[in-house]
């Protein structure tokens, strides 16, 4: 009788009846939801502003209607093309590098047998995902600046220093390594995750088979581990488009604009420091237009690939 009338009770009820027995665990998702909350659904009632000719003192409802001709004038601007490029070029190099690197780390540290040595290793190279980028940039400020240790020893040994921070070529290469000591350490702990889950009893039958420890790697812990970077891949392809704004705001100078400039700084430059909020607003819109396509195209093709998707 309990089981029919469980199975007759509504829907909410028996919504209310699961969360009185878990509500403890549903308060760890409150700070998460109102993040959410408050920096991506509340703004996007400010849309409106994409479309306008928004001027603060009249306020958004008053201000005219202009249509989609902020739009046009993203794609009649050279300036945002170039920016569109640089952002397209710099975070493909990044995901190029920064993705599959996580993997072959984790690969490595999985061969360490002496355990105090690898939660040294580990506990070394997880630390620099909890600095902020200005941190991050005073170190590499010291290690590549004009006076810094790497161009004491490149001018002692060639007379001349390498503008790392002032030329737009050695300036991606900056970014690119800032970013892989920032982030691969913690992007390591998903695939260290995936490893653990490989059943054992394959490397014994390897191990039977006279397997060496190259040929384990090889020929299964890597291919065990490809469906975990095209996950990976796929959720890095939504920042394509709107990633890296902190890192490169903490960065970049004037002198590297033509070719460090990408549309998170090119938006909060023309928002904030020319005050043209419709622009800057419509450039944000296809921004996350065109990061939604990226997401959903990756996706796609992980699923088709691999039959294993994000969602």
């Amino acid at each position: 009788m309990s089981v029919v009338n469980r199975h007759r009770r509504s829907p909410w009820q028996r919504f209310v009846t699961y969360m009185s027995a878990h509500w403890e665990l549903y308060l760890f998702l409150i700070p998460g939801l109102a993040v959410i909350l408050m920096f991506k659904l509340m703004p996007m009632s400010k849309i409106v502003i994409a479309f306008k000719k928004f001027k603060p003192l009249k306020g958004i409802a008053k201000s005219p209607y202009v249509g989609f001709d902020n739009f046009k004038a993203i794609f009649a601007d050279p300036e945002v093309w170039r920016v569109i490029r640089n952002t397209l070029e710099i975070n493909l190099l990044q995901i190029a590098v920064c993705v599959p690197l996580p993997m072959l780390m984790a690969v490595m540290m999985n061969e360490v047998n002496c355990m105090p040595l690898k939660k040294s290793v580990q506990t070394m190279v997880y630390i620099p995902h909890f600095f902020t980028w200005v941190v991050v940039y005073s170190v590499f400020l010291n290690l590549f600046g004009t006076s810094g240790f790497v161009n004491t020893v490149i001018k002692a040994l060639t007379g001349n220093s390498v503008l790392f921070f002032t030329n737009g070529g050695w300036f991606r290469v900056i970014r690119v390594l800032s970013a892989v000591w920032k982030g691969t350490g913690w992007s390591t702990i998903v695939y260290m995750s995936a490893i653990s889950s490989i059943d054992a009893e394959i490397y014994e039958a390897s191990i039977i088979d006279g397997a060496s420890k190259i040929q384990q790697a090889r020929r299964i812990t890597i291919p065990c581990l490809i469906p975990t970077l095209v996950l990976m891949l796929t959720v890095r392809m939504g920042s394509v488009v709107s990633g890296g704004f902190d890192q490169v705001l903490a960065f970049y100078n004037p002198s590297v604009y033509e070719t460090a400039d990408i549309l998170g700084t090119f938006i909060y430059r023309r928002g904030i420091g020319q005050a043209d909020f419709s622009f800057a607003t419509a450039v944000g819109l296809f921004e996350s237009v065109v990061g939604l396509v990226f997401v959903l195209s990756s996706n796609f093709a992980s699923r088709k690939l691999t039959g294993k998707d994000v969602w």
